[in-house]
């Protein structure tokens, strides 16, 4: 039975209804226009919202043509290419690193290379003798004029690389009363400190030629009878943690620049270098021993 009544005679809330009636009327039947065109996909229960209405959290409809739709197909292709091209990158960066990896690895656990040969061009410790014009100094006249440049270039560094716990740190010779520090480097200033390691040579029990020098003369004269020792006597060098044993094989009085005494050898051996004779200082004179095995 229809109501009858006036306008004027609903409440409010009657009208809202009647409203409300109304509205869904008219979106029902836009929303047939629209499904019949083609505009909007089966089964969506709404097309738009009345003017006042408060949108809803999600579209329950498209408003798409084969424009659109068209569209969408191509953003849905564009974007699983690009998740295919981006999990592609990652897998070629990850492969990238492990190849990375392994060479570091490999390099790592490379065998070491031989202790190199020296280059020096002029025998450690050389100086103008103490009781010389102006004292003793270091002897620039030993070295051949035109390799001066080359050795200025090459002077060390201020401060000497720290010992590390397989270098040498004391020598002992009983016969000729050598008990003394050794110290990394033979420049000028380390050499004041005691006897210094060659950079570069190899360190005590290993293969290669370890080269010691001190003065005879100044600096507390520690290698003064260094030309006394023969051959069988006993040179011990101590490391932070070892004691090693060397014994003499020989000993020979060369020129200053007579660099061949420095050459590595593929045993454990040791030279010593210094000034000759006392007091002179223009030659060097350098002893040779070798790694004796067992205590």
């Amino acid at each position: 039975m229809k109501d009858r009544r006036r306008v004027g005679d609903l409440s409010i809330e009657e009208l809202e209804r009647v409203l409300s009636v109304r509205r869904a009327a008219v979106r029902a039947d836009r929303l047939r226009r629209y499904r019949d065109a083609g505009r909007a996909l089966p089964g969506s229960a709404e097309l738009e919202f009345a003017e006042g209405e408060h949108q809803p959290t999600g579209w329950r409809f498209l408003r798409l043509g084969w424009v659109g739709n068209a569209l969408l197909a191509i953003i849905e292709i564009l974007a699983v290419a690009g998740l295919i091209y981006f999990g592609y990158q990652l897998w070629a960066d990850r492969n990238l690193l492990n190849r990375e990896a392994q060479q570091v690895m490999q390099a790592g656990a490379a065998t070491p290379a031989p202790t190199p040969s020296i280059t020096a061009v002029v025998l450690p410790g050389g100086h103008t003798p103490p009781n010389a014009a102006g004292g003793a100094q270091f002897n620039e006249a030993e070295i051949p004029e035109h390799l001066r440049p080359l050795v200025q270039a090459a002077q060390p560094i201020a401060i000497p690389p720290t010992p590390g716990p397989r270098q040498a740190v004391r020598i002992q010779i009983s016969t000729i009363g050598v008990d003394a520090p050794v110290v990394r480097g033979d420049s000028w200033e380390q050499l004041k400190k005691g006897v210094g390691q060659m950079l570069g040579t190899t360190d005590p029990g290993q293969a290669g030629n370890l080269v010691l020098s001190a003065h005879n003369d100044i600096f507390g004269e520690i290698f003064r009878y260094l030309d006394k020792l023969q051959a069988g006597d006993i040179i011990a060098l101590q490391t932070t943690t070892e004691r090693f044993t060397y014994r003499v094989t020989g000993s020979e009085v060369v020129e200053p620049t007579d660099v061949r005494v420095l050459s590595t050898t593929t045993a454990s051996t040791l030279t010593l270098i210094s000034c000759y004779p006392y007091l002179v200082d223009t030659k060097r004179i350098a002893v040779f021993a070798e790694l004796q095995a067992g205590p």
